[in-house]
């Protein structure tokens, strides 16, 4: 018989509402399922996935909350008179954040009305090629027929099962963003009085795939002046250029953010005053410390959310290693008429512009008589850190093994902000550099940047490298002054091996 719908999206993230629009504008009929199963700790949101609700969106409120604070110090350096001490108060955050967050699951749900896409609030399964089994949360079944399908059910934060304690007392970034009460407020009596600690640890583990979380969420809880550790088992900001993921990291050390290396957590338990006892091996000492936190925040990775989709009975392929699903250039799975999009992909950023590029583009191929391809080279991105880290394009490390070490040509300059000098902040790890192609007219292959509102920078030149700049061509743009983004026009200053920079400085 004939199907249902033109166009059937499972997941109301990112890229399963972009396709589920633009397939809209075509007078399709659209439907998208959605359904958020509770973390372990029981915390649970509404429609538009991970971005809007623990991801990109509170994470970048939050840390803009921590810049308010270092703001308020500088402030008095500029004449501005603030009386002291001055507190943070979380709730108050937290209610503001979690406000703006259901209006944008509001504002999804009225978009979909708008472009008639019809919107079920239930957990779908596959149980033909073209039929989709959706459950709610009661336990109601409705069978949807689509001559399309389009999977986007993005990931979830894992759990250390292998580590005693982790399921049952740590949380992930998941429960953090939706926190009523602050993470480190946990009361431990001290004769004759009581001392509130603010004590989180955060742990990125060997394998992790998402250690800028783990980064941002430690950077923005310093902040805001909680107590915070990360416990890091290999190298920080895996798969990122790894001499700017140490300067973000001792930036974060001077800005009160502890460091456990090379460590990894065996056990966690609760004491008889409820605070965490960690217990914890340094692989390069060999011994094993045990210490107290109020909180204990997992940060290893994530894993593709596919295990209720059946997706073994309709064939469709996924990698076995990672569980993510097998698509081709077109976002074409194993199964001719099912598409995948966004996080759930093998060998994608995750991303939320590209998922939403993905999934737009995917519409225009199906309806739209549109032959565009997404393209996944030279994706803009940044680390929310305090002091923030954009980049574009390849790392040294990568160029290098592309392209070889004698066919590279580093630029690299350490620099000050003007805004931190009347507030005499530390700039020791402001730097950016350039990894360009030493033939012909050296194509800049990569360009990373560490300082003040480092997205807005790399954002703009992302747009040049997207077209083949050059670094003739970029020392020709003529900068903005007094800006940050201005000294990357001026990268002819040093030159060498960005690598070699972190040993002897430029």
């Amino acid at each position: 018989g004939k199907n249902e719908y033109d166009l059937l999206i499972i997941g109301g993230g990112s890229g399963g509402l972009a396709c589920a629009k633009e397939a809209a504008k075509f007078g399709r009929k659209v439907a998208v399922l959605d359904y958020v199963e509770p973390s372990p700790q029981g915390t649970k949101w509404g429609l538009g996935g991970t971005c809007v609700n623990v991801g990109c969106i509170p994470k970048k409120l939050m840390h803009q909350a921590a810049l308010l604070g270092s703001a308020i110090k500088d402030a008095q350096h500029y004449g501005w008179n603030i009386a002291q001490p001055v507190h943070h108060t979380w709730s108050v955050m937290a209610q503001a954040v979690q406000n703006y967050v259901k209006s944008l699951n509001w504002g999804h749900r009225v978009q979909l009305q708008d472009k008639k896409v019809k919107y079920f609030n239930m957990k779908g399964s596959f149980s033909d090629p073209h039929t989709i089994r959706g459950l709610t949360k009661a336990g109601e079944e409705t069978i949807v027929t689509a001559e399309n399908i389009v999977i986007a059910t993005g990931g979830r934060p894992k759990y250390p099962m292998h580590i005693a304690g982790a399921l049952e007392y740590g949380i992930t970034s998941d429960d953090l963003f939706w926190l009523k009460e602050s993470p480190g407020k946990t009361p431990l009596v001290y004769y004759p009085f009581i001392l509130h600690l603010y004590e989180i640890i955060v742990y990125i583990s060997l394998t992790g795939s998402s250690p800028d979380v783990s980064l941002e969420c430690a950077g923005f809880l310093t902040g805001i002046g909680l107590e915070t550790t990360v416990m890091i088992r290999s190298i920080p900001l895996r798969g990122f250029d790894q001499q700017m993921a140490s300067l973000v990291t001792e930036h974060m050390e001077s800005y009160g953010t502890k460091f456990l290396k090379r460590c990894f957590p065996t056990k966690v338990e609760k004491s008889e005053s409820n605070r965490l006892q960690v217990t914890w091996k340094n692989t390069d000492l060999r011994t094993e410390v045990t210490d107290s936190f109020d909180t204990v925040m997992w940060a290893v990775g994530r894993a593709p959310d596919t295990e209720t989709l059946n997706l073994e009975t309709v064939g469709v392929k996924t990698n076995s290693e990672t569980g993510k699903i097998i698509v081709d250039a077109s976002e074409a799975t194993s199964v001719p008429h099912i598409y995948a999009v966004g996080d759930i992909t093998e060998g994608r950023p995750e991303l939320t512009p590209t998922a939403i590029a993905a999934g737009k583009l995917l519409a225009q191929r199906l309806f739209g008589q549109s032959s565009e391809l997404m393209d996944y080279d030279n994706v803009p991105t940044t680390v929310f850190t305090p002091l923030e880290y954009g980049c574009v394009g390849l790392s040294e490390e990568a160029a290098v093994q592309c392209y070889g070490s004698d066919n590279i040509e580093v630029y690299h300059a350490y620099y000050k902000p003007l805004e931190f000098t009347v507030a005499e902040r530390d700039a020791a790890q402001c730097y950016m550099k350039m990894v360009c192609l030493r033939e012909r007219d050296q194509r800049i292959l990569g360009l990373h940047f560490i300082g003040p509102n480092a997205g807005e920078v790399i954002q703009g030149f992302a747009l040049g490298i997207k077209c083949g700049a050059t670094y003739p061509q970029l020392m020709k743009t003529i900068g903005i002054h007094p800006t940050c983004a201005e000294e990357i026009t001026k990268l002819h200053i040093t030159k060498g091996s960005g690598l070699d920079a972190t040993v002897t400085g430029c």
